[in-house]
């Protein structure tokens, strides 16, 4: 099965033909090679790199039976003219638990057998970690109102500084992270959440999608959501409460006896290769006659 990727996602250039999975990409030969357009089973489109003009996409006719993958990690909120690929598609491939290939930014595994976490040393209070600042999200009002009440060392473009390198050894020290998504949505739990947070060894403060929603991929028990909580302060006054409450803190690793978190470590490269097994189970040949219904 030949697979194209019609664009490098955001032209980022990865290896290909090289899952980290044994067997993942068995039976598929991916390229970014045009020259193979007519003869691949199926071409991958990342929405972001083709979504302002249908002169982003094959000017020529499509091959019978070639399936159009719609590829991307965005929310609804972020990904412009959906409509713009009605009546194109024939499979989806997102972050979203009910896409045809499901390509989450992290998931959950079960230890082999039950053994304690050993929690990072903590020396401080609360971390968030931003690269977009937008002054009307939800988010960064609930901050301003947050910070009223407590301590919380904000990273980022023109905050401090935060080596990539050294990412999860600085949060790691931190009691709690707050993985604020930049807009709300359906399963739209990213990175945010998996690597800053769980990984890193910090309880993670969630803002995103509705606390039910989080309970699909991770235990109850494992984070604290803001809708928890009647005001931001109500927030922060439980904050400090678990600060001075080392048994009750600790109560937020217990699942980590039985199960391990994930975050892709080669993300383009690890959600391509989903392709492949997703694409030789993939339904009867059909297209989707609008995404935005579906996304939105």
């Amino acid at each position: 099965m030949t697979i194209l990727l019609w664009t490098w996602p955001f032209g980022d250039r990865f290896t290909l033909n090289h899952c980290e999975k044994s067997g993942e990409d068995q039976g598929c030969f991916f390229t970014a090679d045009h020259n193979y357009y007519l003869t691949a089973n199926a071409v991958i489109f990342h929405h972001r790199d083709v979504c302002q003009s249908k002169k982003q996409m094959p000017q020529i006719a499509r091959p019978p039976e070639q399936y159009w993958v719609w590829f991307n990690l965005e929310s609804p909120s972020h990904s412009p003219n959906l409509g713009f690929m009605d009546n194109l598609i024939n499979l989806t491939m997102s972050y979203r638990s009910d896409s045809d290939i499901f390509t989450p930014y992290g998931w959950l595994v079960k230890n082999n057998i039950n053994q304690n976490f050993t929690i990072p040393k903590k020396t401080l209070l609360a971390a968030w970690v931003v690269s977009n600042w937008n002054p009307s999200s939800k988010r960064v009002k609930y901050y301003q109102k947050l910070k009223k009440h407590m301590q919380i060392d904000v990273y980022g473009r023109q905050r401090m500084f935060l080596p990539r390198k050294g990412m999860q050894e600085t949060l790691s020290r931190y009691k709690f992270y707050f993985a604020f998504e930049n807009s709300q949505h359906r399963d739209y739990i990213t990175e945010k959440l998996w690597r800053n947070a769980l990984l890193s060894g910090a309880v993670p403060v969630v803002l995103g999608p509705p606390r039910e929603n989080y309970e699909k991929f991770i235990p109850q028990d494992s984070f604290i959501h803001v809708d928890d909580f009647p005001s931001p302060k109500g927030l922060a006054d439980y904050l400090h409460e678990l600060d001075k409450d080392k048994e009750r803190y600790e109560q937020y690793f217990k699942w980590r006896a039985k199960l391990w978190p994930i975050a892709v470590k080669h993300p383009w490269r690890s959600h391509y290769c989903k392709a492949c097994k997703g694409l030789k189970e993939a339904p009867a040949y059909r297209t989707m006659p609008s995404l935005v219904t579906w996304y939105t």
